[in-house]
């Protein structure tokens, strides 16, 4: 049964319904709908913890889409994937490859700026501070990047901006 036809709670039905909507009036080649529709269940299955299911949704959306734009937010939610399996150094990885395509995608810059202050709480934990202000500091350039482009977002950043001493170096 295809995912669409198994969502149970509101927003994901809401999403659904929306989304096939869109498939119907949107004028697109038949390539692009079927790569959409691989993209919407893979965002279905992630919201459900999914993750496998979302991957390889994902991957076959990616297959299909040629679009660069639309690539990026495909490679940012598998980004968010590898996020939330704790796998960092692959969720990096594909967070870039999105702002390669996209520079103007707050959110993989904010993710990205997310998994710094880790690595640089682990360099101090190895008595490593030179290396740990290096991760601080790129954690700052990633969220400047992204309040630049969404300036009512991600206050916590801006918030931890300020008491590190690192808003607007």
């Amino acid at each position: 049964m295809p995912r669409s036809q198994r969502n149970d709670n509101f927003i994901d039905k809401t999403f659904t319904i929306v989304a096939d909507i869109l498939l119907r009036i949107i004028p697109m080649a038949p390539g692009e709908k079927e790569a959409f529709t691989y993209y919407r269940d893979g965002m279905s299955a992630q919201s459900e913890g999914e993750y496998a299911e979302a991957l390889q949704n994902y991957y076959e959306a990616m297959r299909l889409e040629t679009d660069p734009y639309d690539r990026s937010y495909i490679l940012y939610n598998i980004g968010l994937v590898h996020t939330s399996n704790g796998e960092h150094t692959k969720a990096l990885e594909y967070y870039f490859q999105a702002l390669e395509r996209n520079p103007s995608l707050p959110q993989a810059l904010n993710n990205t700026a997310l998994i710094y202050p880790d690595r640089g709480e682990q360099a101090i934990r190895q008595g490593d501070p030179e290396t740990a202000e290096a991760w601080f500091d790129q954690a700052a350039e990633y969220w400047e990047q992204a309040i630049a482009l969404a300036p009512g977002n991600y206050i916590e950043a801006q918030n931890w901006l300020k008491i590190t001493g690192r808003f607007g170096e």
